[in-house]
């Protein structure tokens, strides 16, 4: 797995300000799986795509290297946490009909993921990379947002989120590809609550660990002025790459 100092700590501001998945994705992933016994979320941060696998699968393991990002996940009866690297997961062979990554394929050693996705998925499971693409905003604060992404973070995001970029089509995918359907993420913030999403971004901590905090400051006042009290029209882009295993 890549340098986990971009997600190691920060368990609670990603339970608190991360975005969480439209509810017709889990339901989709569920259709196409061939079992909704159990399903695998592997990087799961504090459970944002767990916590909605449970709505449609009977049990589900969650699973992330981070100990805050379990510590500060959301608790519910039928999803087991466990600090374990999405490459080793401790489980049987053919026991999931669903193995889902949201918004953490880009962090994992891809090539022993997916030998490690296909022992543990049942013939014919599938398995589910998903991330939510850059994010967009209407209006002065879109602009002023795609400036501090685009420009101010310029070389301070890590390689890996070339792949979030891309929504990983870059991405070497080795099962049989299930196309998604559209879907978007839609959410009417606060200038204030976007701040708390930009606060969880690798690129702004590596910005921080630079010294640059001021640049950070400038942009939030700026984005604060524009906004004032007006709630902003934020959107992502429900993106990734969704393919069964042989041995249906």
């Amino acid at each position: 797995m890549s340098d986990r100092q971009h997600f190691e700590a920060g368990g609670a501001d990603y339970a608190q300000f991360r975005p969480t998945y439209p509810p017709e994705l889990v339901a989709w992933l569920a259709s196409v799986a061939p079992s909704t016994d159990r399903a695998l979320d592997v990087g799961c941060g504090t459970g944002q795509l767990a916590t909605l696998l449970v709505e449609h699968f009977t049990a589900v393991v969650a699973t992330d290297v981070s100990g805050d990002q379990i510590a500060n996940a959301a608790a519910h009866p039928r999803v087991t946490y466990r600090v374990e690297p999405a490459e080793e997961p401790d489980e049987p062979d053919n026991s999931y009909g669903l193995v889902a990554a949201g918004q953490a394929a880009h962090w994992f050693d891809l090539p022993v993921f997916f030998q490690a996705a296909q022992r543990v998925a049942v013939g014919g499971g599938v398995v589910a990379l998903v991330t939510y693409g850059v994010v967009e905003v209407p209006g002065a604060p879109g602009a002023l947002i795609g400036g501090f992404y685009w420009d101010v973070l310029r070389g301070m995001w890590p390689p890996e989120r070339a792949h979030v970029e891309t929504g990983y089509r870059d991405i070497e995918f080795p099962f049989d590809q299930i196309e998604m359907p559209e879907m978007w993420i839609e959410r009417s913030w606060t200038a204030q609550e976007f701040l708390g999403y930009v606060s969880t971004w690798s690129g702004v901590k590596q910005l921080r660990r630079a010294g640059r905090e001021a640049e950070l400051d400038q942009f939030a006042a700026a984005l604060q002025a524009d906004a004032g009290d007006a709630l902003l029209d934020v959107r992502f882009p429900v993106l990734g790459r969704v393919g069964r295993v042989g041995g249906a």
